[in-house]
């Protein structure tokens, strides 16, 4: 180090694989990101300052004197005419707080990454800030924020009124090209691209839940980048209420991604003595793609204490199969049916409690209805773990139906502002958790439900949005305080019974989110069962989430979302890579269509473990008309492909499939994978190793290729990858 070079206390470094996060936090302010993406090596403090040095921008003609980097907060006093991160006043004061820092504190972690906590104070607004950082080993980097108003900030002074905590990180200026994901109920997750031009895109979800349209991820990247190809950097927002997320390019150049909390008007408000925290803003960066994207997620939610362990079990759901019509004698045969095909998981969906006839009563009413079920459910529980199966329950606990006892005792009881009830959806409104007497009403009939029943399983439901979502008798903003009490009401269950799995379902995937995560054991990809449509919603949620998390279900052979008719090798090759499961009335099989539907179940419980664990891969091709995606094992042994004619091609003869993820240097062998080997083709000769397989090195497998067969639309083939040499 020259003598001349201080130490870098005030400069930090973290590194996990293959990434370095760089923070400045000199002068006494909060700290900026010098670089954060590819991994940077080992750094001394001479390097350190010789960084800081090289990152300072250049001072331009009518700009400030002094140079201005976006902060992970950042702060228009600062000079940063962007976005800020704290957004409020204090009766019209306090709105533009410069932060000197008070405290930084770092810790680096044996296993990779590390964590930085830095505080600062604005004494003259009356204002604390903390913000959380962490590197984890997967090279996920995750940051937070808690705004707070010091216990000896004069009281007269009125409260702060939080209007918005957002974090950002910069981007370089390589990164031109803005992915996101557009949808709505039933086409969830649609990609768009834009160029990342000067300006806001934000992407603000205003449903009070995560929603169909919520971006998932905003990633920013090199020209062009896809799958496997292309520097990338993302974000998500970890909320399942109200959230932003947006990427800005100044005048200046500068350029960063962010988001948080969607905060309504007086929907935070904070005296003294009281702060507000944010939710986690997580982030990746990967060279090669959106699938490099993906795998830092994967390995992020997989390395979890509480990520799902066991193998994930067959399900059947029994909502497309009788939807409203409950009846013992038909559930416990579609449960024999079931068994025998090999379900190990048997979930009774909605109507089964009071007044539940239709989706326009009940909500609310959560015992078991004694008209429809004299012996309570003990009936079927029985018929149904007798069998071997676990036994699940559909619950929706967050909403009411104005037509149910429960509304008719306790109007006060729906969230509502103005003295009006909202605009219904699905003739339901919001049960208001955040007031005490629902929450305790709400708590105690699913801990009842829980404790009478071996339920080993809670299909959660939550299906409206929360529109006009007033809390108590003023009709102040109440999507905050729901969103917080949703999660308490989670963890006082999964604390109550440790037992118990619980999916979000949120009319299908509307409520995906890392923080629902975090109490809950799998989503519900999708309303649509419509295998085809199910391929695109599949593919862009593991862009956040692994196969093990989705729910995926074969569905009747008739869809009844699209009414169009599919092979059952299609629907089934379509919900083997997800958590696997059964949507159909399965009573209705033949022999032989019950056999097939037993050898779909078999494979699946032959390769979970290795769908389940292993990197999914997504090629690149060509033509729109398909889609090849897989999964490859951890050590690359062994890898499952899914070769996916979704139209019609333009072109009369296939090109050629290059498998991507494999071992340059392992030699493989290729084949069909049974019962998924023989798809309809359009062709009178197919290529010739589809015959027999064929033996190659990953190299080739990856480069050149193999011919692909011409399948006809709506048809999918199944590709074993296996070490040669075992």
């Amino acid at each position: 180090m020259s003598p001349m070079s201080p130490p870098a206390d005030d400069l930090v470094h973290l590194r996990a694989a293959g990434v370095s996060v760089v923070l400045a936090a000199t002068g006494g302010r909060l700290p900026a990101v010098l670089h954060w993406g590819a991994d940077l090596g080992d750094l001394t403090p001479e390097d350190l300052r010789a960084l800081e040095l090289a990152a300072t921008p250049a001072t331009v003609p009518n700009d400030l004197n002094d140079v201005t980097r976006a902060g992970l907060l950042p702060e228009h006093s600062a000079g940063w005419n962007g976005r800020p991160g704290l957004a409020g006043q204090r009766a019209g004061r306090a709105w533009s707080p410069l932060f000197a820092r008070t405290a930084l504190d770092v810790e680096h972690r044996a296993d990779g990454g590390g964590r930085v906590r830095v505080t600062g104070r604005d004494d003259e607004a009356g204002l604390e800030v903390a913000l959380e950082l962490e590197l984890t080993p997967s090279g996920v980097l995750r940051q937070r924020a808690t705004a707070s108003v010091p216990a000896d900030v004069d009281v007269d002074a009125g409260p702060f009124v939080v209007d918005g905590l957002a974090l950002a990180l910069p981007v370089p200026p390589v990164a031109t090209e803005l992915f996101d994901f557009a949808g709505r109920w039933g086409r969830e997750r649609a990609p768009q691209r834009a160029p990342f031009v000067v300006g806001v895109h934000s992407r603000e979800n205003r449903r009070g839940r995560t929603g169909a349209d919520a971006p998932l991820i905003l990633a920013a990247g090199t020209d062009g980048f896809g799958f496997r190809s292309g520097e990338v950097w993302a974000v998500h927002v970890a909320w399942s209420g109200n959230h932003v997320s947006y990427a800005e390019r100044l005048a200046s150049g500068a350029a960063v991604l962010g988001g948080g909390e969607l905060l309504l008007p007086g929907e935070v408000r904070l005296a003294p003595g009281e702060s507000y925290t944010g939710p986690w803003v997580y982030a990746a960066h990967a060279a090669d793609g959106l699938d490099g994207i993906a795998a830092r997620f994967h390995t992020l939610l997989r390395a979890r204490p509480h990520h799902p362990r066991s193998a994930r079990p067959v399900v059947l759901n029994t909502w497309e199969a009788v939807y409203f019509d409950h009846d013992l004698d038909r559930l416990v045969e579609l449960a024999r049916v079931g068994a025998d095909v090999g379900v190990e998981r048997y979930v009774l969906d909605d109507g089964w409690f009071r007044h539940r006839r239709s989706d326009n009563a009940g909500l609310g009413d959560w015992y078991v209805d004694e008209g429809v079920w004299p012996e309570g459910l003990h009936p079927l529980v029985r018929e149904v773990r007798a069998r071997g199966m676990e036994f699940g329950l559909w619950v929706e606990p967050e909403m009411v139906n104005p037509d149910s006892d429960l509304a008719r005792a306790h109007p006060d009881w729906i969230l509502q502002t103005g003295g009006r009830l909202p605009i219904p959806a699905r003739n339901q409104q919001v049960l208001d958790l955040g007031h005490p007497d629902a929450y305790a009403y709400i708590l105690e009939r699913l801990d009842a439900l829980l404790t009478e029943y071996p339920i080993s399983y809670l299909k959660w439901d939550h299906n409206r949005d929360l529109v006009d979502a007033g809390h108590g008798p003023l009709g102040v903003p109440g999507v905050h305080q729901q969103t917080r009490a949703a999660y308490r009401l989670l963890d006082e269950l999964r604390a109550r019974h440790a037992q118990v799995e619980i999916e979000s379902c949120s009319s299908g995937g509307l409520r995906v989110d890392l923080e629902i995560l975090e109490r809950t054991d799998r989503v519900w990809g999708s309303d649509m069962t419509d295998a085809l449509e199910r391929q695109q919603i599949q593919r862009w949620t593991t862009q956040l989430l692994p196969p093990e998390l989705i729910g995926a279900h074969v569905a009747s052979p008739r869809s009844h979302s699209t009414a169009r008719t599919l092979d059952l090798s299609f629907r089934a090759g379509t919900a083997l890579f997800g958590s696997f499961g059964i949507e159909w009335d399965v009573r209705t099989t033949g022999p032989e269509e019950r056999k097939e539907l037993a050898a779909w179940v078999q494979l699946y419980k032959d390769v979970r473990g290795l769908l389940h664990s292993g990197s999914v891969v997504r090629a690149d091709v060509g033509d729109p008309s398909f889609a090849l995606h897989g999964v490859v094992a951890a050590d690359r042994s062994d890898a499952l492909f899914a070769l996916v004619q979704l139209a019609t091609p333009l072109t009369a003869v296939p090109g050629v499939l290059r498998l991507p993820g494999l071992d340059p240097d392992r030699r493989y062998r290729v084949a069909p994978q049974p019962p998924g080997d023989a798809p309809d083709l359009r062709q009178h000769r197919p290529p010739e190793w589809l015959a027999h397989g064929v033996e190659l090195p990953g190299r080739v497998l990856a480069g050149a290729g193999l011919r692909a067969p011409a399948l006809n639309p709506e048809q999918l083939l199944l590709l074993r990858v296996t070490d040669a040499g075992r």
